[in-house]
This record gives C-alpha cells, sequence and structure tokens, in this order.
C-alpha cells in the first residue's frame, strides 16, 4: 500500500476497499480465471501447426513471450533511448527495461482481475520492438522522411507487429500481435472497451489502414482482449514516474520540481494508487476502468512531464536540426545501396541478408524489393542509439562532431 500521500489526489490511497480485496484474495485463492479472461485455447495463429499446439508445459501465449524474448529485435532494446539519450548513465531506463516494467504492472493488475498473464507478458514483451533509437524523437525524424518519400506514416506500434509477423515470422499470436499494436501508450483513457476482433483478415487490414491513414486509424484502435487494454493502461502507469526518476537522475529537475510535491517518490505513489483503483474500478467487469480522480491525476501528471521533461529536450536544442537531418540523410544513403545491390553495404550484411536466413528456417521468406522504403524502415528502425550515430559517423564526415558527447544529456519528445 502507499503511505505517502499525493495532495493533488488524496482520495487515491493505494489500497483496494475492504469488498474489492476480498473479492480478489477469493479469486487468488480459488487460481479460477475471470470470465472475462482469453483463455490459452483461443489462441489465433496464422498457422495452427503442430509445432506451436498448446500444450501443459508451454500455454499458447507462454509460446509467444518466449518467442518475442528470443528475437534480435527484443534484445536491441536495451541499447534504445526511453526518454533520456546521449547519457553515459547505466541507471537511467532504456527501452528493455521499460516493456519489462510495463509487464510487472500490468500483471500486478491481471493477477487482481483473474486474467492470462501469459498474455499480459507476451503483449508487455512485444509493444515497443518497433520503436525507432533515440525514442519518440527519433521515431518522429523517421516518420518525418519515410511520410514524405511515400505519404505513408510510420508509428512504433505498427512496426512492432511487422517486427514479430513479418520479419521474424515467428507465429505469434494474434491476441499477442493486436495487444502490441492497440497499446497506444500515449492516449490515455478512463474507460478501456475491448474491439470484438475475432481474425486475422480483420486486423490485416487494420494494420494496412495504420500505415496509410497514420494517427487517423491508430487514435481510435482498441484491443481485443483484456489483456491488452491491461497492457495499455500499464504502459502510462509505468512510465510516468519513472521518467520523473530519471529526469532528476539526468541533472534535468529536481525533487521540488513537480507540482505534487512527491518529486522521485511519485513513481512508487503511482505504482501503487493507479493500480489500485484499476482493479477496484474493472473488478468483475468486461472492460478495463479508472475512477475520474485517477484518470484526471494521470492526465495531470502526464502533461506536466512533457512541461518539464519531454519538452525541454527542445528548448535546448538537444537534439539539433543536423541530427534529425541524418535521418533523411542516412534513408537517402540506405535506399540507394538497396539498388545497387551491394551486399557489403550494412543494410544488406546487417539487415536483409540475416533477416533472409532466420525466416529461411521457419520457410518464409523477407521480400525486400518489393517495397525497397519499407525496407529501409525495418533496418533503421531496427537500430539502437550507438549503432545508428557509428553508422553516420562512418559514412558522413561532418556527423562526427554533431552528437553530443556522452556526458551530455537530452529529453526524448513523447509524439
Amino acid at each position: 500500500m502507499s503511505a505517502v500521500v499525493n495532495r493533488l489526489a488524496p482520495g487515491l490511497t493505494g489500497r483496494l476497499s475492504e469488498g474489492a480485496s476480498e473479492a480478489v484474495a477469493e479469486r487468488l485463492a480459488s487460481g479460477a480465471l475471470s470470465p472475462f479472461a482469453c483463455r490459452a485455447a483461443s489462441a489465433i495463429r496464422r498457422d495452427p501447426c503442430e509445432r506451436d499446439r498448446d500444450t501443459a508445459m508451454r500455454p499458447a501465449f507462454v509460446r509467444d513471450a518466449e518467442k518475442i524474448m528470443h528475437l534480435p529485435a527484443y534484445n536491441r532494446l536495451a541499447g534504445k533511448t526511453q526518454v533520456f539519450s546521449f547519457r553515459a548513465n547505466d541507471d537511467l531506463c532504456r527501452r528493455g527495461l521499460h516493456v519489462q516494467l510495463v509487464a510487472r504492472v500490468a500483471r500486478d493488475i491481471g493477477r487482481a482481475l483473474g486474467l492470462n498473464l501469459d498474455l499480459i507478458e507476451a503483449i508487455a514483451l512485444a509493444h515497443d520492438l518497433g520503436h525507432t533509437p533515440f525514442g519518440h524523437a527519433g521515431e518522429r525524424f523517421l516518420n518525418d522522411v519515410f511520410h514524405a518519400r511515400t505519404g505513408r506514416w510510420f508509428f512504433h506500434n505498427v512496426q512492432s507487429v511487422r517486427v514479430v509477423d513479418v520479419l521474424a515470422g515467428r507465429n505469434v499470436s494474434l491476441q499477442t500481435l493486436d495487444g502490441a499494436l492497440c497499446h497506444n501508450g500515449e492516449f490515455e483513457q478512463q474507460v478501456f472497451e475491448t474491439s470484438g476482433l475475432a481474425e486475422f483478415d480483420t486486423f490485416d487490414r487494420v494494420v494496412e489502414s495504420s500505415w496509410e491513414h497514420g494517427d487517423e486509424t491508430i487514435s481510435h484502435l482498441r484491443p481485443m482482449t483484456l489483456e491488452g487494454c491491461v497492457v495499455r493502461v500499464s504502459d502510462i502507469i509505468a512510465y510516468v514516474g519513472k521518467d520523473r526518476q530519471d529526469a532528476i537522475s539526468a541533472g534535468l529537475c529536481s525533487e521540488d520540481t513537480f507540482d505534487d510535491g512527491l518529486g522521485g517518490g511519485y513513481n512508487a505513489w503511482a505504482l501503487a494508487a493507479f493500480v489500485a483503483d484499476v482493479v477496484e474500478h474493472s473488478l468483475g467487469r468486461d472492460r478495463i476502468e479508472m475512477s475520474e480522480e485517477a484518470f484526471a491525476e494521470m492526465r495531470r501528471a502526464k502533461r506536466e512531464n512533457y512541461e518539464k521533461i519531454y519538452g525541454a529536450g527542445e528548448v535546448n536544442g538537444d537534439f539539433s536540426a543536423e541530427v534529425a537531418e541524418l535521418f533523411g540523410r542516412l534513408y537517402d544513403y540506405e535506399l540507394e545501396a538497396l539498388a545497387a545491390g551491394d551486399e557489403s553495404a550494412a543494410i544488406f550484411a546487417h539487415h536483409v541478408l540475416p533477416t533472409q536466413r532466420r525466416l529461411a528456417f521457419y520457410g518464409r521468406g523477407y521480400d525486400w524489393e518489393r517495397d525497397p522504403d519499407q525496407t529501409v524502415v525495418d533496418f533503421i528502425s531496427s537500430m539502437t542509439d550507438d549503432y545508428f550515430m557509428a553508422t553516420c559517423e562512418a559514412l558522413f564526415p561532418d556527423a562526427a562532431g554533431l552528437f553530443p558527447n556522452r556526458g551530455y544529456f537530452s529529453a526524448g519528445v513523447r509524439a
């Protein structure tokens, strides 16, 4: 329980009511799943092959989580910005830790509600696999280039689906892919309801529409499972306080910066308060819901983070126009390398050929020639921060002085 009081949300105590606490204890003692949970036997796969059959030892969504954790894209999350770039500080959260924190929060909520914890874990671990280097700033830079050249839109949640479903070809369930697509941690809601999605044909149309119409489609996405809804709200819970701790550690903010007065302690308060509130208002229901007080406080805290953390990087010029321009220059360079067909080029040696080898093991191929722009996006979005910087410095002599030294700090802007 939370021993700290947030003066801006005094009603959020981090404790369940007596009735809710008894209901949770009874459910945990019985081990029964909620009638609204997604059963492992309900997993939908493109290929219902024997290899991926649901078993007692490896239920369907356990398989999904294991498939995801063994992907190169998952490993690279440890080298990608969550919020802060260009700083050699091992205590700042990277994207690899972020997805684990989301999984932790979501499992706490899911356990209390009697939901499928294996599906929750799989969705949480997969949800950011398509993220670019340099966090949301890098996402915006890559989208600007991609959209200018193709008219399509790049969003990391859509790319996360592509990483698992197309580039890895791992036959992951529709429920996990849908949860990754719909996680939308940048869009807070008080009530999360499921979509009714039940088959891949509709899902594939939604994915295509996301590429073609961007936010017009993405802002209306709803998960097909309550597990996906839980991950969606847990994404915000996991970062809203953790980003404050990191901002203080990085020297951007102090313990007295934030209006609630909790400083870095806001993270512990938020984890207890928001989790308890979601459980209290979602028990026995076919949707995930927060109280009006919790929703208002989440929106307030996130808005304050924008003002005092996420926007500060642009104000201070941490990502110069020249750094943003490198995304365009690298994009053009890799597009030309593809056209030249030089298999010694990095886009072939480090992306196309390894992807083809991995897919061949599952009897699938990578049609990189059909859509060269998408192939370049696949490559650039897969890069870690260090790989992107090293590549630009090797290719463009004038790039060496553009990146701040590793003792410097920048805030990646959420978009």
